[in-house]
């Protein structure tokens, strides 16, 4: 199949041709191995010219290409790294005749290389598992023929074909034929999913089935799996603040090292009366020990860990920032409609006043909305099932937050809430809906009103519940809806407060309030909320499949409407930060502990490699912990 490089995307973007992990193991292996061998060959054998032949090639193998790096760095002025502190240190051991105690280092520290090499690897494949959906190229449907173009070149509008086994390469809309997908790339559900003639489909879907015929909505680079390939590959390099923490702590902490190290040779010798090569076996040892790799490899690797453990549950967190602040959040705040709810609306019943006819009201009602994608426009147009002749719309005026004016066959239609219909001095009577109400008026008479229902997600209050377990102080609901559905569903899934009947800027300052109160979560569906999920220190965006607002506005993005993954991702946050602060302080005790004994002389080079190698060991291990949660 062949590969496109991807126009308009920078080259650190793009999945380039490489050697590939497995390959790359295999030659660590083998130069291992052939080490190894060298080395035991030298223990065995009593020859001392063949033993010092024997280790030096030993050496050699093992530690050539640290070496090298070693002395790249040193002539572009770029010292105190680990290269640095374990050449200095296995030439200083060659130097004084510790030949198998410089063989063992530079041996056992490229086997901590390897493990190293094969966890990071396994966190990476769980995040660039994604780089899977991909598409590499698309079916177009050009003057009656069938042509195979990359995406980059595929217009709005244009015809594609996706048969069976083949991934969606480009937003749009199913035109003809139905199939099966599989979706589990994006949301991390292993459910195909059926679509049908005029289901929407996002690039990064599989074709389990049918061959169907999809109309291109969105260019390659809006597309759904452009934007989220963006994102993850931009994660890894949005630091948190432990690594940040931990990469100024090893700048400064190994010139620091280096330093005591050398005034362990100077001040004994030339002060104390000792002997220099003693001394001079002790600073080894202490530069061997120094060495900062547990800390400046498990840290990041913890934190890649925890994101590739979320987006293979379809959770994708922008980066170890918001992984950080994720684990503690104080008050939780939730949008109602597509978050605790299911969002898709239905009509519950109809009232009629002042004479209306039920089937008279529905129509004015579906035309005055014809023009909206709002949720409850979208019900009323489905209840109605009806053609509308949009010629009859003589006006259209959409009120942000309260409805809609529409002048409809000559007649004015407002559509709408109680705001609205109090503005234009409509009597709407007393009333006190445990549903959403949109009120009618048609010529300034008021004409009835529709009921809109949205049920309850089935887990909304296990989540709620979960949270407060985890230390949440405050679950808060803000809703634009009215004050009788929000009470309804606040009591429902047994948040602490609920405001409802907001207007988008009143939602904007009601977390405003909250953040006063301390960290604040929000969770919205993506679309309407994008201002409250930017303010927002998490901001959280739930079923955001196709959704551009959520992928660009959210610091977390759980890409189908699984509300419990919330509670996933807090737990995995956690754990993730226990694991980097267990690896911190087990790194640095055992350090500081050993090079105390280094220091008097109570470990040798075999103690260091274990201080050293032993330690990043362990401590990676710990960090692939974060699978397992």
């Amino acid at each position: 199949m062949k590969n496109y490089k991807r126009k308009n995307e920078c080259d650190h973007c793009v999945v380039k041709p490489d050697v590939t992990e497995g390959e790359n193991n295999k030659g660590e292996i083998f130069v291992i191995t052939l080490s190894a061998v060298l080395f035991a060959l030298g223990i065995v054998l009593s020859n001392p010219t063949w033993e010092a032949i024997l280790y030096i090639s030993a050496y050699i193998v093992a530690g050539g290409k640290i070496l090298a790096t070693f002395f790249r760095n040193l002539a572009k002025g770029k010292v105190f790294d680990e290269n640095f502190l374990m050449s200095l240190a296995t030439i200083g051991a060659i130097a004084i005749g510790e030949l198998p105690e410089a063989v063992g280092v530079m041996l056992f520290y490229r086997v901590g290389e390897l493990l190293q090499e094969m966890a990071v690897g396994r966190s990476k494949r769980s995040i660039t598992k994604l780089l899977d959906m991909r598409p590499d190229y698309a079916n177009v449907l050009r003057n009656k023929d069938v042509k195979r173009l990359p995406p980059e070149q595929v217009k709005v509008g244009e015809l594609i074909i996706v048969r069976p086994g083949e991934r969606v390469p480009l937003d749009g809309r199913v035109v003809d034929g139905e199939a099966m997908m599989d979706t589990s790339a994006l949301t991390g559900e292993s459910m195909p999913r059926k679509v049908k003639k005029g289901d929407k489909v996002l690039s990064g879907f599989v074709n389990q089935t049918g061959v169907l015929k999809i109309e291109v909505e969105k260019e390659y680079s809006e597309s759904t799996v452009a934007r989220i390939l963006h994102m993850v590959q931009d994660a890894a390099s949005r630091k948190a603040k432990t690594e940040r923490f931990i990469t100024r702590f090893a700048r400064y902490y190994t010139p620091i090292v280096v330093g005591f190290a050398l005034c362990l040779i100077v001040v004994p010798v030339m002060f104390l009366g000792g002997e220099f090569n003693e001394w001079f076996y002790r600073a080894l040892v202490f530069l061997v020990i120094s060495c900062p790799c547990a800390l400046v490899i498990s840290i990041p690797l913890s934190f890649f860990a925890g994101l590739g453990r979320l987006s293979k549950s379809g959770v994708l967190v922008k980066g170890g920032d918001y992984l950080e602040r994720l684990r503690k959040p104080e008050v939780v705040a939730f949008d109602k409609t597509g978050t605790v709810t299911e969002g898709i609306l239905s009509i519950d019943r109809i009232e009629t006043k002042n004479g209306m006819d039920e089937s008279e009201l529905l129509k004015y009602a579906a035309y005055a909305e014809y023009h909206s994608n709002h949720p409850v426009a979208t019900a009323i147009k489905e209840e109605f099932d009806g053609n509308v002749n949009i010629f009859t719309i003589e006006a259209y005026e959409e009120v942000p937050g309260k409805g809609v004016k529409a002048v409809v066959e000559g007649k004015e239609v407002m559509i709408g809430n109680t705001e609205l219909m109090v503005e234009a001095n409509v009597n709407i009577g007393g009333s006190n809906h445990t549903t959403t109400v949109v009120h009618i008026a048609i010529d300034g008479t008021y004409a009835g009103c529709i009921h809109i229902t949205d049920k309850i997600k089935e887990n909304a209050r296990e989540v709620v519940m979960a949270l407060k377990k985890r230390g949440v102080k405050r679950v808060v609901m803000l809703t634009g809806d009215n004050e009788g559905t929000a009470r309804k569903v606040a009591e429902e899934i047994g948040v602490d407060e609920y405001k409802a009947s907001l207007l988008p800027e009143e939602k904007v300052k009601a977390l405003e309030e909250l953040k006063n109160e301390g960290n604040v979560t929000f969770v919205g569906d993506g679309i309407n909320d994008a201002p409250v999920i930017m303010m927002a220190d998490v901001g959280v965006a739930m079923g955001a499949l196709g959704s551009d607002a959520a992928i660009e506005a959210a610091d977390v993005v759980i890409m189908d409407d699984e509300l419990s993954k919330l509670v996933d991702a807090i737990d995995i946050s956690r754990k993730t930060i226990n694991i980097v602060w267990q690896n911190v302080l087990f790194a640095l005790g055992v350090k500081v502990f050993f090079m105390i004994l280094g220091t008097f002389g109570a470990a040798t080079m075999w103690e260091a490699v274990f201080a050293d190698v032993g330690v990043t060991i362990l401590v990676v291990l710990n960090a692939l912990r974060i699978f397992m949660v």
